[in-house]
């Protein structure tokens, strides 16, 4: 009864908060999240639909924006180092930019932009229609019943982009710098493991995860807290976005920091 009381004084529209209430109610609604996450019984239903619908607004997007990545940086990489008579270690240092930066960032991006803003439109729109209101009054949590579902959809297809976003980026650098920039194709494949190292996509991975339940905690909180009928659920849908890619470049720093003072570069 006390979470669902939290939750009711959290999910109720306030007027313009002062600065510190909005990020203490969105630390508090995380909280309630991660303590009820776990109960029985799980939303297999509700899961399975959010991870559907999230993979099949993202998967898309997400190969049209890997390919670009992953052809910009191996042709800065390749002009570079070019200059300096390296261009065997093309491969090594596309292979590293693209696994351990550019995808878990694309993938942050593409699941706060496509899925966030359909997760937040959807509580939003539950909220001003009272949907939730109703749910309070029959004593079910929406954050076990909604929030929790989304967020851990989120996750698991967080980590499926993030791998997509690294195959493709890395075949699109090395189809640049073999056709374009005239590359090897042997050196440029034989120097995958000369920099970059297993860790480093296993961090890859744990940084999509991260970032996917960041980008659904957000989206769910401004859904959750909208108000104002559908104007207030469009500039929700805005905020949660801005708010979502400013979060998840600040949490791309402090990750990646504390990477390189855990884990060695190879070699050194």
């Amino acid at each position: 009864m006390a979470q669902d009381r939290r939750a009711n004084r959290l999910t109720t529209p306030r007027p313009v908060a002062s600065g510190l209430s909005a990020p203490g109610n969105f630390v508090a609604m995380c909280l309630d999240t991660f303590r009820v996450m776990f109960r029985r019984p799980f939303q297999w239903k509700e899961f399975i639909q959010q991870a559907w619908f999230i993979a099949s607004v993202t998967i898309l997007p997400t190969m049209l924006v890997s390919i670009p990545f992953g052809a910009v940086i191996a042709l800065q990489v390749g002009n570079l180092f070019r200059e300096f008579g390296a261009q065997s270690f093309t491969g090594s240092t596309s292979v590293l930019a693209v696994v351990r930066e550019a995808a878990p960032v694309v993938t942050a991006l593409l699941i706060a932009g496509a899925g966030g803003s359909a997760i937040c439109a959807d509580l939003g729109s539950r909220k001003i229609r009272e949907e939730i209101d109703a749910m309070e009054v029959l004593g079910i949590n929406p954050l076990y019943r909604l929030v929790v579902p989304r967020m851990f959809a989120s996750m698991l297809v967080a980590v499926f982009l993030n791998g997509l976003v690294s195959v493709v980026g890395v075949v699109g650098g090395y189809i640049f710098n073999v056709l374009v920039q005239g590359g090897t194709p042997g050196a440029y494949l034989a120097s995958f493991t000369i920099i970059a190292q297993l860790p480093d996509l296993y961090a890859a991975e744990i940084k999509a995860v991260v970032f996917g339940a960041l980008a659904a905690l957000v989206a769910s909180y401004k859904g959750l807290t909208a108000g104002g009928g559908p104007k207030g659920v469009g500039d929700a849908v805005n905020q949660s976005v801005v708010i979502t890619f400013v979060l998840l470049f600040f949490v791309n720093f402090v990750l990646t920091a504390v990477y390189l003072q855990v884990v060695p570069p190879k070699g050194l």
